[in-house]
């Protein structure tokens, strides 16, 4: 059975959870993303949410310089 807690939640909106598998399985990060009444839901591997995480970070970047 999985446990989940909420690590954080933005209004955006968007709210993350991490995955505990209690047979000593992956921790995943679960992402919801909320469109009116339809929910999407990913559950990523630490390694996805790295590769995630510098995708997010080059494109903030590039909006950063367009702005300045």
């Amino acid at each position: 059975m999985a446990h989940t807690r909420e690590l954080t939640r933005f209004e955006v909106p968007l709210g993350r959870q991490q995955i505990d598998h209690a047979e000593g399985g992956m921790s995943l990060l679960r992402i919801r993303i909320r469109e009116g009444k339809r929910f999407t839901i990913f559950d990523i591997d630490p390694g996805t949410a790295r590769e995630w995480a510098g995708a997010m970070q080059d494109w903030a970047a590039t909006q950063d310089m367009a702005a300045g």
